[in-house]
Formats: C-alpha cells, structure tokens, sequence
C-alpha cells in the first residue's frame, strides 16, 4: 500500500505533497508486464496523477493524465480519484531501449519529447477542465511542471521517480509536488527555489527507506512543515461489468449488430486487464435497450 502526505507550511504559503508509489507501481507493472522503461514511465505518471488527484475536493472528483510524446511507448494515461488512488496503461508496455550513459533508464526517449500533456479533472458535476502543454521532456515530472505554469498559473515544482529491476522488481517508486500559494513574499520564493534546485533525487530518498514526511522536510529544509493529512493509496481500477456493457452499448447500433452474430464478444479493461465474455443474446438485448446509430 503507497503513503501520500499532504503538508502546508506554517505561514500558509508553501503546499508540499509526497508519495512513497512503490507498491504502485508494482503492482501497474505486474498487470501490464511492463519492461523496465516502461515500468518507470508508467509508475511516473501513475505517481503523478496520485500527487494530483488528492487535491480535488469532491469524492466524485478525478484527474486524468494523458502523455502523447511520440515515443515508442505511444500514449500513456493515468487516472486517480480525490483519494489519490490510481490507475493507467500504455499503448506499448514492453519497449526496451538502451540505458542513458549515466547508467539510468531512457523514460525520455521511451516517451517520446514530441507531443502533449493532456490534464482533464473531472469534479463530478458539470463541464470537466481540460488544459494541454506542450512536452517539455517527456520525463513527466518536468511536463507536468510545465502544466501547472501554464495552465493553472500556479508555481510549482515537481520530483518523480520510479526504480525498476530487470527482474519485474519495483524497489522504489514515487514523488513530490511543492507549489507557492497565492501573497508567497520573496524571501519565501527565494527560499523554496533554492531548496528545490539542491534536492536529492527522490528515489534515492526512498531508497533509503526515507518516508513521505521526511522527504518533504528534506527538500524543504528552513521552512516550517505542518502535517495536514496522511493517505494510503492503492492501485484501484473501478470497471466492472455494468460500465463494460454501458461502453459495448456506445458503440452504436452497427457495431452491436455485429457482435451478435460472433459466438462470443470479448471486452478486456485497459486498466486492470481483466477480461468480460457476453453472449449473443446479451448483445442483443443491448440493441433493443435502444442504441445510438
């Protein structure tokens, strides 16, 4: 089970959230049977849309991520609820590429630079707002920097970070996302800039088995922490068979036609990977509850 922490700095001024992903990301691996690289770009994204996800205020609320880079990956999404529990997938899960000359794996390249961050949340009622960035790395922890400076005006700085053994292992998965509040006076911004330049890396802080807190205060050495709230995220995928055929059923007319006519129509969840059987007879009920054409 992950750990997010949410932080506020005692002035008001400096948000600071941390996520130890490990068990996350894990877990997104073993369902996609992800390679290394992709292991690592996934688990970021997931991780970040964790960090993200948490700060909607609605239990209906969600935030949907979506890395279109060009990349052999393709397109990477994630999702997370209010409560920070994620989930995603990838086009390609089992890309393997070269490691960078530093020895680390290649989620830049793996991902791809030339393309878009799609961020959609949806708060459960009404229009869902939608901002896009153009890539600035495909490291995701940079692109979803980007996002908030552009999008959302909000100054923010953004750590990810996903370990990934050729075994399938997952030692260390996480992040932490700082952002400067409104009426922030200089010598905060100053602060808060200088601290997040000298940051260590934050696998390696989980990697010594640092928690959430810890890395908070660690990156934001000199400002005043209070610790607003602690959550356990999981890994959660919410399909089910009622939303599988409600998905069947947009389709259209046409296409139900001709599923009925197969012995069998197999839908599998992108997310979790678990497989839905109907009959023909279901599959034409479906077209009598009245489809679209």
């Amino acid at each position: 089970m992950g750990k997010l922490v949410k932080m506020l700095s005692a002035d008001g001024f400096v948000s600071a959230v941390a996520l130890d992903a490990a068990d996350i990301a894990a877990e997104a691996r073993a369902i996609h049977g992800a390679s290394s690289v992709s292991a690592a770009a996934l688990g970021r994204l997931l991780a970040a849309a964790s960090l993200m996800g948490c700060s909607l205020k609605s239990e209906e609320a969600s935030v949907t991520l979506r890395v279109s880079g060009g990349g052999p990956c393709g397109v990477i999404v994630a999702v997370s609820d209010s409560r920070g529990n994620p989930r995603g997938y990838m086009a390609d899960p089992y890309v393997e590429l070269p490691l960078k000359e530093t020895g680390k794996l290649d989620v830049g390249a793996a991902v791809g630079r030339d393309g878009t961050l799609t961020v959609m949340k949806d708060f459960g009622a009404g229009e869902p707002y939608i901002g896009q960035v153009p890539l600035v790395s495909g490291e995701i922890a940079e692109d979803v920097t980007a996002y908030f400076a552009a999008s959302e005006q909000i100054p923010t700085a953004c750590a990810l970070g996903v370990l990934a053994g050729r075994d399938g292992s997952v030692p260390a998965a996480g992040g932490w996302l700082i952002q400067l509040l409104p009426g922030a006076p200089e010598e905060t911004v100053g602060l808060v800039e200088s601290r997040v330049a000298a940051a260590e890396p934050v696998t390696a802080m989980l990697a010594r088995g640092m928690q959430p807190e810890e890395i908070c205060r660690a990156v934001l050495g000199g400002v005043e922490l209070e610790l607003l709230e602690v959550i356990r995220p999981v890994y959660r995928c919410n399909c089910s068979r009622e939303r599988v055929k409600a998905a069947l059923a947009a389709t259209g007319r046409a296409a139900l036609e001709e599923m009925a006519l197969d012995a069998q129509t197999q839908a599998r969840c992108h997310f979790c990977r678990k497989q839905y059987a109907f009959s023909p007879e279901e599959i034409r009920a479906l077209i009598a509850a009245g489809t679209p054409e």
